[in-house]
């Protein structure tokens, strides 16, 4: 991110920095590694070079003891430590990089590649974002006209990846376990962009941080998962990382999608929105995902819009604070309506941008974890 040139005064406000002046067309990070580093130089504005971390932390930046960890697989394998570790980083690269809009230059030098298997907007984009705002490079890997059509493995793909000097894989796969396999098989950071049905780490990282940030605290509050639990790697992400924080989760939908053997596993299930909607401090509205589905799991559209749709009519029956959020993409008009989607409660676009914070978060403190003397990592998960 640049500056313009103006006349005008730039202000750039950081915790605990002064108002910096920039009166030409200067990368705002090196503006802040000054203030940090007088010796750095001003004069080269395209010489990219990494902050320090002791910079970082003058920026506000630290890493958590609680995080040791190299890759991030799932929130399943997670602590509610290392859950807020990776919240409270977040938060620092949230309000360091401006809202996630600005550039700082802690991770220069290292490459993220994205290896997608499976249509992605949201979350691809964030991670490529989320390593440019951190002064990283990206590299884009499509499986549409790559060597895979030509009978190469996943993993040989990946490989050959890493080769090129890449520091983190991002990877994305139809099936559960990939980047439990790719991170046995690879020399550096493994970050699981969805796994089929099974999880996706950053999605619910980003919605607790949305909750965190609205309510300052998730122990206590009522969180309901409504829809396609069956097919949801978000309802898995959310489920193992809200109950570690300490909420209490509902899981709620048709009984074709939502099993009772989740009660097994502590968690409420329900089957009429209606019953558990007064209760509710936050309802997350997942999608249908017919594309994972063999059979229709009930009659029709309209059907399921009339009994888990998040409508005005319910909005009443609601609580005055409720937060409505959703994954993406949304479906208007089957688990949410327009009004709804786009009213005063819906935090959705929230999340989107938190999605970035959160994958600055994941990416600074994996590249970080050496910095901690801690036992070595164990069969490739940590």
């Amino acid at each position: 991110m640049r500056v313009a040139k103006n006349p005008q005064l730039q202000k750039v406000r950081y915790p605990g920095y002064l108002t910096a002046h920039v009166d030409s067309v200067v990368s705002i990070e090196y503006a802040h590694a000054r203030r940090c580093n007088p010796s750095f130089d001003l004069s080269a504005p395209h010489t990219e070079r990494s902050l320090s971390m002791s910079d970082a932390a003058q920026l506000g930046i630290t890493v958590p003891a609680a995080w040791t960890r190299r890759h991030l697989l799932d929130l399943e394998g997670l602590n509610g430590d290392e859950i807020l570790a990776l919240l409270d980083v977040a938060d620092q690269l949230k309000t360091a990089t401006g809202g996630c809009r600005h550039k700082i230059s802690v991770l220069a030098g290292k490459t993220c590649a994205n290896l997608f298997f499976e249509n992605s907007t949201r979350t691809r984009n964030s991670f490529s974002l989320a390593a440019k705002r951190l002064g990283a490079d990206t590299v884009e890997f499509s499986s549409t006209g790559s060597s895979v059509a030509k009978g190469e493995t996943f993993v040989d793909t990946a490989k050959t990846i890493e080769a090129m000097g890449v520091d983190w894989v991002v990877t994305r796969h139809r099936t559960p376990g990939t980047p439990h396999l790719l991170a046995r098989e690879l020399g550096c950071s493994v970050l699981n962009a969805g796994d089929g049905p099974h999880d996706h780490p950053t999605q619910g990282l980003l919605d607790m941080l949305t909750i965190r940030q609205h309510r300052g605290s998730i122990e206590g509050l009522t969180v309901a998962l409504v829809g396609d639990i069956a097919h949801s790697r978000t309802a898995r992400a959310n489920l193992w990382g809200l109950s570690k924080l300490g909420a209490h989760v509902i899981v709620c939908g048709p009984p074709t999608l939502v099993s009772q053997r989740w009660a097994e596993l502590g968690f409420e299930v329900a089957h009429d929105l209606d019953e558990i909607l007064p209760r509710c401090d936050v309802l997350n509205l997942l999608r249908i995902q017919f594309e994972r589905q063999a059979a229709r799991p009930f009659p029709s559209v309209h059907e399921y819009a009339n009994l888990y749709a998040m409508n005005v009519a319910r909005m009443k029956r609601a609580k005055d604070n409720i937060l409505i959020m959703a994954p993406g993409p949304i479906n208007r008009g089957v688990e949410i309506t327009p009004e709804v989607a786009d009213g005063p409660h819906s935090v959705i676009l929230e999340q989107v941008t938190n999605g970035i914070a959160v994958r600055m978060a994941a990416l600074y403190l994996t590249a970080n974890a050496g910095n901690h003397s801690i036992a070595d990592d164990k069969a490739g998960t940590r």
